[in-house]
């Protein structure tokens, strides 16, 4: 088909539709964690917030049978293989839709029926699939599932990842939000390193200040509120009680990263902070989260990507994305323009 499927977060099709509209794409249908559109073949996916995984040409697999449906699928999948050798691992992702009762022990069942037909049919192609969401941002290559009811799916060979992915928590972390900046990493593709500096604002109760400190970072975690967890007393947090928006570098000194998690206002975060810290080279990365419960999601992504945003103006390269474990907010993570 022509169209384009998209996932998304439970509960965020809207702005996920939404996104998609404000860059041309019309809506065909939406469901719990999917939103599918169309699509012009010319023309690249966009780089979105909301989206996790996108299927840019999908092949719609419909079947009243789990195995039927499945047929349907290793059919598919042996016709692209005409023109293709798999002499590599490769990704093989089946899911579903989030909000439907009992989809997932389908779409379970599903991937394990797959996997005996294919193991049948091409027993050294199936040696080399491996299950999962691959990590990293932008196409890839394998084969990709997505079931939006009990009877109907969607294959494409070709996925295009937006980064976000479940993290695994850690027993010290003083909060929740450690899982934010841990998930980060993922879309920047980087992580702090062994020596390398993190000025932490709005750091309390200290969730990513200890992210970056167990990696071996050193870290000046800003809050006047008390650090908690597994960051209190960590011989690489040193923790500041000033105010996060007076908070500014000595002379000469760069960050390297900057990480900036508030509640506030998202405008007053962009333009006290985050402005005046890309502005005058202050770090060298960034992880900004920004809340959007009470400003409009569309309107603040429109102004993050606007030229003139802070992001676009300073930043040699930024992607903004609802994360895994983001709620009403977007993080942005990137690179600064030094």
């Amino acid at each position: 088909m022509d169209g384009m499927l998209a996932t998304c977060q439970l509960g965020y099709e809207r702005h996920l539709a939404g996104e998609l509209a404000g860059v041309g794409y019309d809506l065909r249908e939406q469901g719990a964690g999917w939103v599918l559109c169309s699509r012009e073949t010319d023309r690249d996916p966009p780089d979105l917030a909301f989206a996790h995984l996108v299927l840019p040409v999908p092949h719609e697999l419909r079947a009243g049978t789990i195995n039927t449906l499945v047929q349907q699928a290793v059919g598919f999948f042996a016709e692209s293989l005409r023109e293709e050798r798999l002499e590599a691992a490769w990704p093989c992702v089946w899911g579903g839709s989030a909000g439907t009762i009992g989809l997932s022990r389908r779409v379970i069942a599903g991937e394990k029926t797959f996997y005996d037909r294919l193991r049948r049919r091409f027993s050294r192609v199936a040696r080399l699939a491996l299950s999962g969401t691959p990590r990293g941002v932008g196409p890839v290559r394998g084969l990709f599932v997505f079931f939006t009811d009990f009877d109907r799916a969607f294959a494409a060979r070709t996925a295009v990842l937006g980064g976000q992915r479940r993290m695994a928590d850690h027993a010290a972390a003083p909060s929740r939000s450690y899982l934010k900046v841990e998930e980060a990493y993922s879309v920047l593709g980087v992580e702090p390193r062994p020596g390398e500096t993190v000025a932490d604002l709005g750091a309390a109760p200290g969730g990513w200040s200890y992210s970056a400190a167990r990696r071996g970072a050193q870290v000046i975690a800003v809050d006047h509120g008390p650090l908690k967890g597994g960051a209190l007393g960590h011989p690489r947090i040193r923790h500041r009680r000033e105010d996060a928006f007076r908070f500014r570098p000595a002379a000469g000194e760069v960050f390297d990263w900057l990480f900036c998690d508030l509640v506030e206002e998202p405008h007053h975060v962009l333009r006290h902070l985050v402005h005046p810290w890309l502005k005058h080279r202050w770090c060298r990365r960034f992880v900004v989260n920004l809340k959007f419960g009470r400003a409009d999601p569309l309107a603040l992504l429109g102004e993050l990507r606007d030229p003139a945003s802070p992001f676009a103006t300073h930043a040699a390269a930024f992607r903004i994305r609802h994360l895994y474990h983001d709620r009403e907010e977007f993080t942005v993570v990137g690179e600064a323009r030094l």
